[in-house]
């Protein structure tokens, strides 16, 4: 099979038209600032801590307590966020304390009603609490998910704490017992 000639220069101009020419320089906008972490975590539904207890307790017709205490680790911000789904089963309150500076400073509590808390199997739950007003908190460790968490029931409520593995030796079972133990005061 013969090719015609006028075949490369054919494929060299379709290239010229398509793909155009670069000429080495780059055009960029100065103005282009990455983005606040405040305006990440807004864009997702994350707002006052605040505001977001206060739409869930609406929601539900129902005061959710929070605990007095938070780890003892640094945090640059704290965000809340009510999610109102379809339905109540998927519909749940969450604060997140991080860190833009260390981003393994990292806690997170979850809270959803009882009626449709999450099953956790006991095969990953380390070791169990009893906490001050007698209920009964279980501690989580699965090396795979990135982090550690305590599960635990009160006033109807489910809560989840999370804890960045890579701070469990700082922010250990018995200091989030303590957490859980502050929402009674």
């Amino acid at each position: 099979m013969k090719l015609n000639k006028s075949v490369p220069l054919l494929v060299f101009l379709l290239g010229i038209l398509f793909f155009g020419t670069n000429n080495g320089e780059v055009y960029g906008d100065t103005n282009d600032t990455p983005q606040s972490f405040e305006e990440i975590f807004t864009e997702v539904g994350y707002k006052t801590v605040e505001a977001a207890l206060d739409e869930f307790e609406q929601h539900f017709n129902k005061e959710l307590k929070l605990p007095l205490r938070a780890p003892p680790i640094s945090f640059t911000h704290h965000f809340g966020r009510f999610s109102n789904l379809d339905g109540e089963i998927n519909d749940a309150f969450e604060v997140m304390f991080i860190s833009d500076q260390l981003p393994e400073n990292h806690f997170k509590i979850d809270v959803r009603p009882i009626r449709h808390k999450i099953g956790f199997s006991d095969k990953y739950v380390s070791k169990t609490f009893k906490l001050d007003n007698g209920s009964i908190a279980k501690y989580m460790e699965k090396p795979s998910m990135g982090f550690n968490l305590l599960v635990f029931e009160r006033d109807g409520w489910e809560y989840i704490f999370s804890i960045n593995k890579k701070v469990s030796d700082k922010v250990t079972p018995e200091i989030l017992v303590q957490i859980a133990n502050s929402i009674d005061f």
